[in-house]
């Protein structure tokens, strides 16, 4: 029987109260509405709704799918639209946005604690909320005012849905390929013609309308990614009063079978002289949408951890459970015919490689958006630039090492399982389809790498990564006590072993691009682990702290065991990606094509 997911929201509470200490920042918009009762109130009732609608409504997303008529209207899953509207009457999808538009304007950092319980619970239907909370984030920051009033209150709310319109048949990456093309009208609209494929929650019965935001280029306009504009398409054109009135020529024409991800209607919409407006600037498109697209990308990282945090609970309750052998130690069980699996050091392994994973990935992923409230709600100039600085810096590695380590953790959980998790009974086997597409979409952990090696480290003349080592150097300075000087050291290690992986590629991926890209993967592989060392130093700091204080709450000496053990088992990693990187290109590119 699979184990019933449980939002983790005392260790949620650790990071936000104890290692973030989002108190301190109670002078600034949002903050001093987040005191740590109400903090503490939305994570327990986020959890009763996210353990209690969305777990229970997963395998059904994962069994039913969503099936699509042939008017090319899309029914979602059993349950999935009753809960939909749960969730935006309860004003979950409200959290942190814009109070002018109907939000609670509380901080990004707790919204992002909720929508990792969404994910763990049913990553599917999240997807619906979070990809219409993006376009309402686009159009926010792109849209004139009117757009902005008609739109948002009803995306906020999701009363309306919201899309992202890229990938097209021929281009996925390289957008500068796109052929859906706009033509002025004489009212100020266009008509958006083409087609768009891969469009998760493209189309659905679940909200009363659905903005589609499409880059197109206008007629007469630049070839490649100069000459791209964003437009705003609905499926319905809001009448005069701002209610959904004639059907646009926006369709979906297709519904993709994917590996997983069942219940999350992902469409090829075709789009037929649809009505559509200018967001932005003509020939910006691409600006505004990579606002949507960073935002998925931290969202995408979230749901990385997420799917492993519920394959740990997974694999602990068959852990426990399940009776294979006896202890090589001797019998635990003296009783039972045979001991539970979890005495066998393999298993622990993988439970604990799990374990140390996930709780050091919440601490970053939470950090990292505390950055973007930073960045966008701080009175000190100086305090903002560094948040921005270093949400442009961390997104990739958020994105790339939280979904590639995630599923690696995913994957763990169905070999812990055994038999048992090549079957779909237990679940695990769902999670790891779902899981898989975390690596791929909102830009591939290949193109993460290339953004980080090839834009990031030399942003700003190297500000973003400099600021970033400073402040690992200034946190070893502080050192430790006896218990938490390993962790120091360990920052230390992963810190100059990526300095030196930095300096390596600044040397040499100049003379030769193939460098950079040859040792990108690592390079991020070696980012993500000194960020997962620094944020466990952080916390193992905390919880020493917190017992030398005569706090008893066991959380704080597992803390430090389960840290210890990623000392041991993950940071010796760091020399291995370090070695890659400098190993160059040469060797991978020497091979001709023809020769493969």
């Amino acid at each position: 029987m699979t184990t019933p997911y449980r939002a983790p929201v005392r260790d949620q509470r650790f990071v936000l109260h104890d290692v973030l200490n989002i108190a301190q920042y109670g002078d600034l918009p949002g903050f001093a509405d987040a005191d740590a009762d109400t903090v503490d109130a939305i994570l327990e009732e986020g959890a009763k709704f996210c353990e209690g609608v969305l777990a229970p409504i997963s395998k059904v997303g994962d069994e039913e799918g969503c099936t699509r008529d042939a008017d090319g209207n899309v029914k979602t899953p059993t349950g999935w639209k009753d809960a939909f509207k749960q969730m935006s009457e309860g004003g979950w999808t409200a959290l942190s946005s814009d109070p002018e538009y109907g939000g609670q304007g509380l901080p990004h950092v707790l919204n992002l604690a909720f929508n990792e319980m969404v994910s763990s619970a049913n990553m599917a239907f999240g997807m619906y909320p979070g990809l219409t909370l993006g376009a309402a984030a686009a159009l926010a920051t792109g849209g004139t005012d009117e757009q902005k009033a008609l739109y948002l209150p009803k995306m906020i709310s999701c009363q309306w849905g919201g899309t992202m319109n890229l990938t097209e048949p021929h281009c996925g990456t390289d957008l500068g390929l796109l052929r859906t093309k706009a033509v002025p009208q004489a009212d100020g609209s266009y008509k958006i013609t083409g087609q768009k494929i891969w469009i998760s929650s493209g189309e659905h019965d679940m909200a009363e309308n659905i903005i589609h935001l499409v880059l197109a280029r206008i007629e007469g306009a630049p070839e490649g990614v100069k000459g791209i504009s964003l437009f705003v398409v609905p499926k319905f054109i809001p009448d005069a009063d701002g209610n959904p009135g004639t059907r646009n020529a926006a369709k979906c024409g297709g519904l993709e079978h994917k590996m997983g991800i069942h219940g999350n209607a992902t469409c090829v919409m075709d789009y037929d002289e649809a009505t559509g407006w200018l967001v932005g600037d003509e020939n910006k498109g691409l600006k505004i949408m990579f606002i949507m697209m960073n935002e998925a990308r931290l969202g995408v990282g979230l749901q990385g951890y997420a799917l492993a945090e519920a394959a740990y609970q997974q694999s602990l309750g068959f852990a426990k459970d399940r009776l294979q052998g006896r202890s090589l130690t001797g019998p635990k069980n003296q009783d039972g015919p045979a001991d539970p699996i979890i005495v066998h050091p393999d298993v622990r392994r993988m439970l604990m490689d799990q374990k140390s994973f996930v709780e050091a990935a919440r601490c970053f992923a939470l950090w990292t958006a505390l950055q973007g409230d930073l960045e966008e709600k701080a009175s000190d100039p100086a305090m903002r630039e560094k948040a921005g600085d270093y949400m442009a810096l961390l997104t990739p590695i958020v994105k790339g090492y939280l979904t590639g380590k995630g599923y690696d953790m995913v994957s763990s959980g169905l070999q812990i399982h055994g038999g048992s998790g090549f079957t779909e009974e237990w679940g695990a086997s769902q999670l790891l389809r779902d899981a898989r597409i975390t690596l791929i979409y909102e830009g591939t952990n290949g193109i993460q790498a290339l953004d980080l090696v090839g834009r990031k480290l030399a942003m700003n003349g190297m500000r973003p990564i400099t600021t970033f080592f400073a402040e690992l150097d200034a946190f070893v300075a502080e050192g430790g006590n006896d218990e938490t000087q390993p962790f120091v050291q360990a920052v230390a290690d992963t810190k100059a072993k990526l300095k030196q992986a930095t300096d390596w590629l600044m040397n040499n991926a100049l003379n030769n691009f193939d460098h950079a890209g040859a040792g990108s993967h690592d390079y991020l592989s070696l980012f993500g682990l000194t960020s997962l060392t620094y944020m466990w130093a952080k916390m193992a700091k905390v919880a020493s702290a917190k017992i030398a204080a005569g706090e008893t709450d066991p959380i704080y000496a597992n803390k430090l065991t389960t840290g210890r053990y990623f000392l041991d088992r993950w940071v010796p990693e760091a020399a291995m990606h370090l070695a890659k990187v400098e190993a160059g290109a040469d060797s991978m590119m020497a091979l001709e094509a023809d020769a493969f």
